[in-house]
C-alpha cells in the first residue's frame, strides 16, 4: 500500500520540494511532482534547473518526447487518465489527493506554513487515514 508522508510547516513550498526532490533522486528514485496549476508547474521546472550550480536534477513536464527515460517529471494533469511513466514516488504540491495515489510506492505531501493550504493538508490527512493508508509526518523546524 502506497506509504504517505506529510511533511508540514513548510515556509518555502517550492524550494522544499526542489531539495526533496534532489534527495530523492541522490537515492535512485523516479518521481513525479504534481503541481496545481501550469503556472506552478513552470515554477517547479524553472527552480529544478537553478536548485544548485553543481546539482543537475534531469527533469521534464509530462508529454515530454523524454517523459519515460526521465527520472523526474513535473506535472500538473491530476486526472486518472494521466499517464505518468513510472510509479515510484510522488511530491504532491496541490490542496488535493492526487487522482492516482494508489499507484505510487510513496507520496510526499508538503504542507505550508499558511493557514488554507496547512487546512486544507489537515482534510487530506484525515481522508488519508479514513482509507487506511500508512502516514508519518515530519514537522519543519522540529528537532
Amino acid at each position: 500500500m502506497t506509504r504517505i508522508d506529510f511533511h508540514t510547516n513548510i515556509v518555502d513550498k517550492l524550494s522544499y520540494a526542489c531539495r526533496l526532490t534532489r534527495k530523492a533522486y541522490a537515492a535512485g528514485g523516479k518521481l513525479v511532482l504534481l503541481t496545481e496549476d501550469a503556472r506552478q508547474a513552470a515554477s517547479v521546472n524553472e527552480a529544478l534547473w537553478t536548485l544548485s550550480e553543481t546539482d543537475f536534477l534531469p527533469h521534464v513536464m509530462l508529454g515530454d518526447a523524454l517523459a519515460a527515460q526521465t527520472p523526474i517529471i513535473v506535472t500538473c494533469d491530476n486526472s486518472e487518465q494521466a499517464e505518468l511513466p513510472h510509479g515510484d514516488m510522488l511530491i504532491n504540491l496541490t490542496r488535493h489527493i492526487p487522482a492516482n495515489v494508489g499507484r505510487f510506492q510513496r507520496v510526499f505531501e508538503i504542507i505550508s506554513t499558511d493557514e488554507i493550504d496547512a487546512a486544507a493538508g489537515r482534510k487530506r490527512y484525515l481522508d488519508y487515514k479514513q482509507k487506511s493508508y500508512p502516514l508519518t509526518h515530519f514537522v519543519a523546524g522540529k528537532t
